[in-house]
């Protein structure tokens, strides 16, 4: 069929054409948005899930609405190896100048400012990527202390009254949350704190690998009682029918129902894979409706693809020994698994193999749903380890 008019949108953070199944959450957000803004209390929003969920799409749609609405959005992501505040004050000084271009300056908008003037000034000296420029005399005693905590609890505190002041909302979206240094986070979790104690109208909505819920948990212990944790999974199994087929329909084409059952079965509803698998399954049908032989030939394919891209960027990152790692995983199956069957694999002691585990964790490659177990973050790993290395490493 005709290349022009597939539908189809796998890519990192790329809207699907049909966002299936996500609607309360979308929901959640928006009312504690709206509470937010209008001075009530909410929890701050992490979405948390394993790659390939949709984490960004939903950030992404969240904020969409959120600016829809007259909320100011400040997006940033943290990649590994970059501060908070390197990322934040360009972002934070973003959002202070669009609500500034609503009236005339005010004693609050100058404040915060002011407050990011003296921030940048403190965090320059602390942190090496910290690189703009604030056309505000800082004011000795605000955010400057180059202490981090104080530092950025004022300097959120005075962009909240300046956001009160012009009847707005500020929400901080932060991708890939758990790359922020610990030390990092707790900060950020104190000034958020201190925030919500004064019911300022500034918040945060977040995504995360699962690692991030025990990583805030540490940064700070109320962290529990400031976030909610919402999980992304899979889709169940109308919305992963939908998200196949309401995209093909709105352009004349259908699936017959074996085609959809095959689809489902090899992406386990995961939104990136049903896009792949979609993608390919147009490409190779001939016309309408597509079969399960279509699909059947566009796994292949798809395999192909996801094995060159979505699995392979994050292989070609991983040392010898955290590869051995997760193909003695993978031969016990998806997971999760005990750290101690993953050492009979490969003829070690769990100890032995700790500092391995602890990289990978890092780079975002496993987690620890509980104590002792560990489990792939990319879904479908496992099979992609096995074609990559047939054979199980030997001690």
């Amino acid at each position: 069929m005709d290349p022009r008019q597939n539908p189809y949108a796998p890519g990192a953070g790329a809207p699907p054409p049909e966002l299936a199944g996500r609607n309360a959450l979308i929901e959640q957000a928006e009312i504690a948005l709206d509470r937010i803004r209008s001075g009530r209390y909410a929890k701050s929003l992490i979405l948390v899930g394993l790659r390939g969920v949709g984490k960004t799409v939903l950030l992404n749609r969240i904020q969409q609405d959120a600016e829809a609405a007259g909320i100011q959005g400040v997006r940033i992501e943290a990649p590994e190896g970059r501060s908070l505040p390197g990322t934040l004050a360009p972002a934070l000084r973003s959002a202070l100048i669009k609500i500034d271009r609503t009236k005339a300056t005010s004693a609050a908008v100058k404040k915060a400012f002011t407050a990011l003037a003296g921030f940048v000034g403190a965090m320059k000296l602390k942190y090496g990527d910290v690189e703009l420029g604030v056309d505000v005399e800082s004011e000795k005693g605000l955010a400057d202390t180059g202490d981090l905590d104080v530092d950025l609890t004022e300097l959120l505190i005075a962009t909240g009254e300046a956001a009160r002041e012009r009847n707005t909302a500020i929400a901080v979206f932060i991708d890939e949350l758990q790359y922020l240094e610990e030390d990092q986070l707790a900060s950020l979790i104190t000034a958020l704190h201190r925030c919500a104690q004064q019911q300022l109208p500034i918040t945060l909505l977040g995504a995360g690998l699962p690692q991030i819920v025990g990583q805030t948990g540490r940064a700070k212990s109320y962290a529990e009682r400031l976030f909610e944790f919402p999980e992304i999974g899979p889709l169940d199994d109308d919305a992963a029918r939908l998200a196949l087929s309401a995209p093909a329909e709105k352009e004349g084409v259908q699936f017959t129902d074996e085609a959809l059952d095959e689809i489902l079965s090899k992406t386990q509803g995961y939104p990136y894979f049903i896009q792949e698998w979609g993608k390919h399954a147009w490409s190779v049908a001939a016309a309408t409706p597509i079969t399960l032989a279509d699909v059947v030939q566009a796994t292949e394919q798809a395999t192909a693809d996801l094995d060159a891209s979505f699995f392979r960027v994050r292989f070609d990152r991983l040392t010898p020994a955290e590869k051995n790692y997760l193909r003695a995983m993978a031969s016990l199956g998806p997971g999760p698994h005990r750290s101690g069957d993953i050492a009979d694999k490969l003829s070690r002691k769990v100890n032995s193999l700790g500092p391995t585990r602890s990289s990978l964790i890092a780079k975002g490659m496993v987690y620890s749903p509980e104590h002792g177990d560990t489990a792939f973050t990319v879904p479908l790993f496992d099979q992609f380890m096995k074609r990559m290395m047939p054979r199980l490493p030997t001690a």
